[in-house]
């Protein structure tokens, strides 16, 4: 039986407005299979559908593909896209959305790499700036120490080494050209179990000049009774000679050395921004280049300078000169413990590489040795510590006289690591 309209045929079907068809003829609407959404009957033979009224046959369906399943009269069941079965988000096969996701595994691994790169970075800053580290001070040439005691003890050294500087910067900071390097500030910090104490060496000290072997030459050069300034013995033979005559005439043993220069100083006070400080007086000094008015102020690297070294415009010259180095230097080191520089890799990173450029250190100062230095100067401002200056009983020939009854008491007190119960000047 012929299913097609009269004078239609499979042929006629093929050949007319087909795809690639050559007849300008439009081609008419088409009668599409329709999709039978609802239950599909077995395959096999049944009664065949009658012609359709308007002449078009009933089309096989799509149901399973062969052209079985008999005629869909409807576009579909009531069933919409999403809904079960389907290719939407709702559905449940393989053509289903996506799965939802897995918020636990995702935390879990951006908490992994969160903490690996901290790793990372804490690690390559280490090494970085344990690379920075000048470890030039050889306390093995130090000869007949004294026994070491509680705490750790810290020579701190303001050198005038004017090394690296040019001519511009001599005059900016008013260092003058002098060559070679002589102390300008010398400090004991001890740190320990009972607070921090900042002990401040006047550098026009008496000191006796004892045996000691030539950093350089090797040589040992028999003790004398020779008595000098403190700041001579570094101007002699450079930091190992000072260790060896501040262990002399102490009994104190040194454990590290530090060491920064006027420009290391200045880089140091700009990269943190400045340092805040109450200034007791009015400050004028031609001489350090200081111009500074009583009151709390910010200072820059060249005012910080010029402040430290100021001691003709003070009444007390050199022992008031020291009380302000130990006020300035522990402010600095509160300004660089702050959170403001230690989370902010910006001014963190240019305060270490001006720090540690600049520091002379000795062999065996590991960065944790040097961050405990700090520290300690930092309570030292906050009030947990004490600064003082090295009693003086007097002068004799133009030099400071220590004296030797309170020495004896605060060098045992350290030793110790005992609470310091002696005053300075």
């Amino acid at each position: 039986m012929n299913d097609w309209p009269e004078g239609w045929s499979g042929d006629n079907r093929a050949g007319r407005y087909g795809r690639g068809s050559a007849s300008a003829q439009p081609e008419s609407a088409r009668v599409m299979r329709q999709v039978r959404r609802g239950a599909v009957p077995p395959p096999g033979p049944g009664p065949s559908a009658p012609p359709h009224a308007g002449g078009v046959p009933r089309q096989p369906s799509y149901v399973d593909g062969q052209g079985h399943g008999g005629y869909d009269s409807g576009y579909n069941t009531g069933q919409v896209y999403g809904g079960p079965g389907g290719r939407g988000p709702a559905g449940g096969g393989p053509g289903g959305g996506r799965p939802a996701p897995d918020w636990r595994r995702r935390i879990k691994w951006t908490a992994i790499t969160v903490v690996t790169a901290l790793v990372v970075t804490t690690v390559g800053t280490y090494f970085w700036a344990d690379s920075k580290l000048n470890r030039e001070v050889d306390l093995s040439k130090v000869i007949d120490r004294p026994e070491a005691g509680e705490g750790t003890n810290y020579l701190i050294v303001g050198s005038d080494s004017r090394e690296g500087m040019s001519d511009e910067q001599k005059k900016d900071l008013h260092t003058g050209s002098a060559e070679g390097k002589r102390t300008d500030s010398m400090m004991i910090l001890h740190t320990g179990d009972n607070g921090s104490t900042l002990v401040s060496l006047p550098r026009d000290s008496d000191v006796e000049i004892p045996s000691f072997v030539g950093s350089e030459s090797g040589k040992k050069y028999a003790g004398t009774g020779r008595h000098v300034k403190l700041n001579a013995a570094y101007a002699e033979d450079g930091p190992e000679l000072l260790v060896r005559t501040v262990e002399f005439n102490t009994g104190l043993r040194i454990d590290h050395y530090v060491e920064i220069g006027f420009a290391g100083f200045a880089n140091i006070v700009d990269a943190v921004g400045g340092v805040e400080i109450d200034i007791p007086q009015d400050i004028k000094d031609k001489k350090s280049g200081a111009d500074l008015k009583k009151g709390k102020q910010t200072l820059n690297g060249e005012e910080a300078l010029a402040f430290v070294r100021t001691r003709y415009a003070l009444a007390g010259s050199d022992l008031d000169r020291t009380k302000n180095q130990q006020k300035f230097l522990s402010a600095l080191a509160s300004q660089v413990a702050t959170p403001s520089t230690v989370l902010n890799p910006f001014k963190l990173y240019p305060t270490m590489g001006a720090g540690l450029d600049s520091l002379i250190v000795d062999k065996d100062m590991g960065l944790f040795d040097l961050a405990g230095m700090f520290w300690a100067m930092k309570s030292v401002s906050g009030g947990d510590g004490t600064s003082m200056n090295m009693p003086i009983s007097g002068s004799v020939g133009g030099n400071l006289k220590w004296d030797d009854a309170k020495v004896k008491k605060l060098v045992e007190q350290l030793r110790n690591d005992e609470k310091v119960t002696v005053s300075g000047n």
